[in-house]
């Protein structure tokens, strides 16, 4: 059985796939796999030689690239980055084998996207989750599977770690970030101690709060934390056995934490959600195309809000499989038309006042998804007064206001931060956000699986491009220098 594991403070993770698909494993299968992936990354002569030229800054190597995060987004970049000629670094605070959500704060049993996306395989076959399945156990066990599960996800995103051989330095927490003119300057916490990188380039692949964090609404100011969580924070759930628990929020993120609460032994489960009915149709997925992938970047203003708003004020409905979940138990309330109005400790407890009933609760859960909030990061506090956002590019008409959609970051063509008016940051556009904010910008590409691959490409492109002609001055040099024969002179005979 596949098990891997960590205790870090009063989180324990035990990765565990199941029996079933232990039983269906094909020894060798992942090393003919590997050796597939060899030749097709040989076949196209990946990954191509360093080409940016060295550099120093503050006495220490320049490095060309550094990526904040280990995740689905970070890998993707790096593996671009290097298959491109470019050195990347990445930095994540997580240990190794637990970068992002999958094996921490997810909660669902399977993801919710379609098994056949090809997520981070960046066009190569042999690097797609389904080769990996399918290496290890088989193609009846590949058409047997509905949803990939969540733990086997993680267990794919490690090997892809390992096939791609990528430079991964975990439990490295970033304090501080410093642009300069030439380059970025990044401060950190590890075992080790304190450290600094210099890159000519920096990217944030933070995932979905990666510019802020969980969304807390001003309903639970004063209410002390020994009350209530965030559903993306780190918690053990056993401590809800007995207790009577409210969820706020109706999404798939509510549903997992309702059903993670339920089967951990809670008395019983109130969801409170503020509509009258539920999503039914994800418009996210209809906006799922090639032609939007790659088409949206280049929208005029007014329809990228328009496309975001609508799929905002639409919202996403909750994974079929997720609603089952909770259903098939007993003790849950589904609470509509129930928007939360007050929140107040009442003898040892929660009273939750709603629109419909007031409630009395022993713990309640906040499924209210994620804000840019700078102030909560203080590692960006030296760039936050100065990344100009979409509220001072674009000016939505009446009732098309959208706090999200405002208060996301203003990229350009490379995903990098731009200044707001009259700010002068040298260094500020060498910082490119590859993380859930930018879909304003960029659309669905910077952190969802269906088209990883593609911001990933567009990110490293563009950086590539970035870097080549910033460095012309050497490039042309190099070219100068350049003196490797063709021809020898003792081809011909002269007449």
């Amino acid at each position: 059985m596949h098990r891997a594991g960590y205790a870090d403070g009063n989180l324990t993770v035990q990765v565990d796939w199941g029996e079933e698909a232990e039983a269906g494993v094909r020894p060798g299968g992942l090393a003919a796999l590997e050796q597939r992936l060899a030749q097709d990354l040989a076949w196209l002569d990946l990954p191509a030689k360093r080409w940016v030229p060295a550099g120093r800054a503050g006495g220490e190597c320049l490095q060309d690239v550094v990526i904040i995060g280990a995740g689905m987004a970070g890998l993707a970049a790096g593996t671009c980055m290097k298959h491109l000629g470019m050195q990347a670094v990445l930095l994540d605070a997580a240990p190794e084998g637990f970068e992002g959500p999958w094996a921490t704060t997810a909660r669902m049993e399977t993801l919710r996207s379609p098994k056949q996306l090809t997520g981070p395989a960046l066009g190569l076959p042999a690097l797609t989750f389904r080769a990996w399945y399918e290496a290890q156990f088989g193609l009846d066990a590949w058409d047997a599977l509905d949803k990939i599960p969540r733990l086997q996800w993680m267990e794919y995103l490690r090997w892809y770690r390992r096939v791609m051989d990528l430079d991964i330095r975990n439990r490295h927490r970033v304090v501080r970030i410093q642009p300069r003119a030439d380059h970025v300057r990044i401060e950190f916490e590890a075992p080790a101690g304190p450290g600094v990188l210099h890159a000519r380039r920096l990217v944030l692949a933070t995932g979905r709060a990666g510019l802020g964090g969980p969304y807390i609404p001003d309903f639970m100011e004063n209410i002390p934390r020994r009350y209530w969580a965030h559903s993306s924070d780190t918690m053990d759930y056993d401590t809800l056995r007995g207790l009577r628990v409210g969820v706020v929020g109706a999404g798939a993120s509510a549903m997992d934490s309702a059903s993670t609460a339920l089967e951990a032994g809670a008395a019983h489960v109130d969801m409170l959600i503020r509509r009258s009915d539920i999503p039914r149709v994800n418009k996210g997925k209809g906006a799922g195309s090639a032609g939007f992938t790659h088409g949206y970047q280049q929208l005029p203003d007014a329809w990228k809000w328009r496309i975001r708003h609508y799929i905002n004020r639409s919202q996403v409905p909750p994974p079929r499989g997720s609603m089952l979940r909770v259903s098939r138990h007993e003790n849950v309330s589904f609470n509509l038309a129930s928007p939360v109005v007050r929140v107040a400790e009442h003898e040892g407890r929660l009273r939750v006042d709603t629109a419909s009933k007031t409630f009395d609760f022993d713990f309640l859960i906040l499924s209210t998804g994620f804000m840019v909030d700078w102030e909560t990061r203080p590692e960006y506090a030296e760039i936050a007064p100065h990344v100009r956002t979409w509220i001072e590019r674009y000016t939505p008409g009446a009732g098309e206001e959208d706090q999200e959609l405002a208060t996301s970051p203003d990229l350009g063509p490379s995903f990098e931060f731009q200044a707001k008016a009259g700010h002068d940051v040298p260094g500020l556009s060498r910082i490119h956000c590859l993380c859930y904010p930018a879909a304003m910008s960029h659309g669905t590409v910077s952190g969802d699986i269906p088209a990883i691959s593609d911001g990933a490409e567009r990110l490293a492109k563009g950086i590539a491009a970035l870097l080549f002609v910033e460095n012309i001055d050497t490039h042309f040099d190099q070219l100068e220098k350049y003196d490797e024969p063709e021809v020898f002179g003792d081809e011909w005979t002269p007449a």
